[in-house]
C-alpha cells in the first residue's frame, strides 16, 4: 500500500533535483512544507502514526541532503581562482 502525504512532492523534489545549485532551494521548500504540516498536526493531534515517522524520516534525509550540499560547496572554487592576472 502506497500512502501519500500533501508535504511528500516538495521532499521528493528536493531529493531528486540533480543541480546541485538548486538543491538547497527545494531543501528549505521541502521543510518549510513539513514544518507547516507539523504545526497543523500539533495543533490538531491529528495524523497518523504513520505520517509522523515518514515526517520523521523526510526531515533526517534531507538533514542528511544539506550536510552534503554544505559539503559540495566547501569544495567549489571561485571562478577568480581560476584565473591568473
Amino acid at each position: 500500500m502506497t500512502t501519500s502525504f500533501a508535504w511528500h512532492e516538495k521532499f521528493k523534489a528536493a531529493v531528486l533535483e540533480t543541480d546541485w545549485t538548486k538543491i538547497l532551494e527545494r531543501i528549505q521548500a521541502a521543510e518549510s512544507t513539513i514544518q507547516e504540516r507539523q504545526r497543523v498536526l500539533s495543533e490538531d493531534h491529528g495524523g497518523t502514526p504513520v505520517e509522523r515517522q515518514a515526517i520523521a524520516s523526510a526531515l533526517g534525509g534531507l538533514k542528511s541532503l544539506r550536510k552534503e550540499v554544505t559539503e559540495w560547496q566547501g569544495r567549489q572554487v571561485p571562478d577568480s581562482a581560476h584565473r591568473r592576472d
